[in-house]
């Protein structure tokens, strides 16, 4: 594989951006108010603290999807650290990349489905994990790709 260092790279940064969406990126914001697949964290007076996502008025189906959500970020995370893992010891790990693309998949539903039922509150903007967990979706998609392409070297005699 000629562009190794290239997939490695792209590997890497997907997993990255994966990582800080789910866990730390925040999917909407209201003032000092963040809400997140895993939860919410409210700042008032310059006391922050973790919540949960009741406060929102979600159903349980919302709630269950954003912990999905961020199981299947975490999860796509991990695959896409193995995938640039066995490209930079110069393998071709080609299950890794077919698991990396439906972990990736997966977590496309999820975020899909937590985004769609989002019950809404007044003054909500997108904020930065959702942009971070699209720009994952398609640079870990381009890396497993790439794997799943790369030519197996003809075997010596």
């Amino acid at each position: 594989m000629k562009s190794r260092w290239i997939i490695v790279a792209i590997a890497l940064v997907a997993a990255s951006a994966f990582a800080v969406s789910v866990w730390a990126g925040r999917w909407w914001s209201i003032g000092d108010v963040e809400i997140g697949p895993f939860g919410s964290k409210q700042c008032f007076g310059g006391d922050c603290r973790p919540t949960s996502l009741t406060w929102i008025g979600g159903s349980e189906r919302w709630m269950r999807m954003g912990m999905a959500t961020w199981a299947g970020g975490l999860i796509a995370m991990l695959v896409l650290l193995v995938v640039a893992g066995g490209v930079a010891a110069k393998r071709i790990p080609r299950l890794a990349a077919r698991t990396a693309l439906i972990a990736i998949g997966t977590a496309v539903v999820a975020g899909i489905a937590f985004v769609m039922q989002y019950p809404g509150v007044d003054g909500a903007r997108v904020d930065r994990g959702m942009w971070l967990f699209g720009g994952a979706v398609v640079l870990g998609s381009v890396a497993a790709i790439g794997v799943l392409r790369a030519r197996i070297p003809a075997a010596v005699s």
